[in-house]
């Protein structure tokens, strides 16, 4: 009995490894019959694995999606980058997921080796997040606009806009994209025949969803057109400054909130207030010039003769 319930583990460890494997591979990775592989693939398919099967000189067992989770193996780096994501989903900015990441990770560690759990806590108590507290976005939603955009499938939603209007919106979705802060949809807009950007937790989705259609090309990598339209939308004023320092220092210093960083150091950047700006730039600590608008050139030089007489 001991020697099956080993065979059983590393067969799904195999199973689990790659899309397909033939019978008689199988048998000699295990060092049993075929006859005995099929006798293994039928106490899986009991125990609630969906295993598929095809006969001929193509066929073999595939692994499938079942109508119940059944429990997964796991290596040890997988272990580990697992409850580290949950960690991090724990102080995440997806409504609902903060409980359930929590469950999941205290049943994790429970069946972890001692290695293991070592690893985990260290990362645990070397990390604090920082994540922003502002509004959440339900996993509902997420979930439901990454299987659109899977099977591309129109979005129909309402959408409550900067202005606080809420109206009906029908889209084709892209990507979702997320920003450190706030989760974001790239989608083509139908009624404006334009790509728009959308935050998540302003949609409330309709439901069905619209018929299938044809993905189209954006012009710009979903990241940079999402965070040139959040530039456009969220900074009262914007600006453009080039920055005097390597790119992989300036994204050193850099937040991915920031703005939008041009390969030649230029810098789309904004903020409620030219202070703001002024003051976010200074924090860089690289040089900088700015390139518009002129009033943050202006409140600069304002700024340098105050400063240089507050040093005497």
């Amino acid at each position: 009995m001991l020697e099956t319930s080993v065979r059983l583990l590393r067969l799904l460890a195999l199973l689990q490894s790659r899309p397909d494997w033939p019978g008689p591979e199988l048998a000699d990775r295990l060092g049993v019959t075929t006859r005995t592989v099929r006798n293994d693939i039928e106490r899986l398919r009991i125990l609630g694995y969906r295993i598929h099967s095809a006969t001929g000189t193509a066929g073999g067992y595939r692994l499938g999606a079942g109508a119940a989770l059944p429990p997964l193996i796991l290596d040890d780096e997988e272990a580990v980058a697992v409850a580290v994501s949950l960690h991090a989903a724990a102080a995440g900015t997806v409504t609902g997921l903060e409980e359930t990441s929590l469950r999941a990770l205290t049943k994790l560690q429970q069946m972890l080796p001692s290695r293991l759990r070592h690893r985990i806590d260290a990362v645990g108590a070397a990390t604090v997040s920082v994540a922003g507290r502002g509004p959440t976005v339900d996993a509902a939603t997420l979930t439901a606009v990454a299987a659109a955009i899977r099977d591309h499938e129109r979005l129909r939603f309402d959408y409550r806009d900067h202005g606080g209007a809420t109206g009906p919106r029908t889209a084709e979705p892209h990507r979702l994209v997320y920003t450190g802060r706030r989760w974001y949809l790239l989608a083509w807009d139908t009624g404006r025949a334009d790509w728009r950007t959308f935050r998540a937790d302003r949609m409330t989705l309709r439901t069905p969803n619209g018929p299938r259609f044809t993905p189209r090309t954006p012009p710009d990598d979903a990241a940079t057109h999402v965070v040139r339209g959040v530039a456009s939308t969220a900074w009262k004023h914007p600006a453009r400054v080039r920055l005097h320092a390597p790119l992989d220092r300036i994204s050193e210093v850099l937040p991915p909130t920031a703005g939008l960083l041009h390969d030649d150091g230029v810098l789309e950047t904004g903020g409620e207030s030219l202070h703001n700006v002024a003051a976010f730039l200074g924090t860089l600590g690289v040089p900088f010039t700015v390139l518009d608008p002129p009033e943050l050139r202006d409140l600069l030089r304002t700024l340098a003769d105050r400063y240089r007489e507050a040093a005497g």
